[in-house]
């Protein structure tokens, strides 16, 4: 089963990543954590993309269609990709890589929250700079108010979780995707799942879909008298 998932700003599509990995034993492969690991190796190729990351530029098409391919070379079957593609030039990228290794898609999954969702749960968002906890004003508040529950330091709002910011990232993120949604649309893999609600109610929603995708390929792998 082979999977791509996107969604806007605090759409929970990485939390819901996580657990189709779990589900359905899928490897996970995410731009923003293939990004990191790269920066965080401290190479001049990671301090090129902390550059572009820190200026709030978009990092070329042809370094992260690098990034993912590369990755893909390692993992030919059972994937979920977060985060990728998001421009049509990577969409070309990736639906050549496909075709060139005879690989198939069986679902484009967007998880959709309106622009005012994804501003309160991101804009909520606060925290610790010393443990790394993370804390919502709303949905996870911290025993003492701005105060971190495991050490005690003051939490703070990153400068890309401010309102203005995540506003800007949503409507980039609805231009950008909308010639995309509509190129797997005509593929007939695009489904469209309702983000709103508990983690819970939202992921009720995808495992249904899944499990039906999952049941259609082993009974084709099963008919082909493959393992």
């Amino acid at each position: 089963m082979n999977i791509l998932i996107f969604g806007p700003p605090g759409s929970g599509k990485s939390t819901h990543s996580r657990n189709i990995v779990e589900r359905y034993g899928l490897s996970y492969i995410s731009s923003g954590d293939i990004i990191r690991s790269e920066i965080a190796r401290g190479t001049s190729f990671g301090r090129e993309l902390d550059r572009y990351i820190s200026r709030g530029d978009l990092i070329p098409d042809t370094i992260v269609n690098t990034l993912i391919i590369s990755r893909l070379r390692r993992q030919r079957s059972n994937f979920i990709i977060d985060g990728y593609p998001r421009t049509a030039e990577q969409v070309l990228a990736l639906e050549n890589y496909l075709y060139d290794h005879g690989i198939n898609l069986d679902l484009a999954m967007e998880i959709f929250i309106s622009k005012d969702e994804s501003v309160e749960r991101i804009a909520g968002r606060r925290i610790c700079p010393k443990c790394g906890a993370v804390y919502h004003v709303k949905y996870n508040p911290p025993k003492i108010p701005g105060r971190c529950d495991v050490c005690g330091s003051k939490l703070v709002q990153r400068d890309d979780d401010r309102e203005e910011v995540v506003e800007r990232r949503y409507d980039i993120y609805v231009s950008n995707m909308r010639p995309i949604i509509n190129f797997y649309k005509r593929q007939g893999l695009y489904v469209r799942i309702d983000g709103h609600g508990s983690i819970k109610e939202v992921w009720e929603r995808i495992r249904p879909l899944l499990d039906y995708i999952k049941a259609r390929e082993t009974s084709y792998q099963r008919h082909q008298g493959l393992p």
